[in-house]
């Protein structure tokens, strides 16, 4: 057994570890951010794991598959990112110098 091949079975059980964890971290939270972040490892996870098998199989079309799908998770995060955003500044009440004034109403 060469050193690329044992490089690449450690490497593929440090992945499936992280995702193990990633998923463990999705399911019991404790709070949306936290969620969102571990979506978001997970894909970068499943990403690395698709180049460490394009190199494993020597098939490029898994890099194509790589690319596109860091590309979505990308997408991804942003979209639930400020999903988080908008919905901590829904739930904060505002304070009276933050609310919008009526037309034609004076301070008092």
């Amino acid at each position: 057994m060469d050193l690329l091949e044992t490089a690449l079975d450690v490497s593929f059980v440090m992945v499936m570890l992280g995702v193990a964890f990633a998923f463990i971290r999705l399911i019991l939270g404790p709070s949306l951010p936290d969620r969102v972040v571990a979506l978001d490892m997970m894909t970068v996870l499943i990403v690395s794991f698709c180049g460490l098998y394009a190199i494993l199989s020597g098939d490029t079309a898994f890099v194509d598959v790589a690319i596109v799908l860091a590309l979505i998770g990308f997408l991804a995060t942003v979209a639930l990112a400020r999903f988080v955003e908008r919905r901590s500044t829904r739930l904060t009440p505002r304070t009276k110098a933050e609310t919008p004034k009526a037309e034609g109403e004076i301070d008092g």
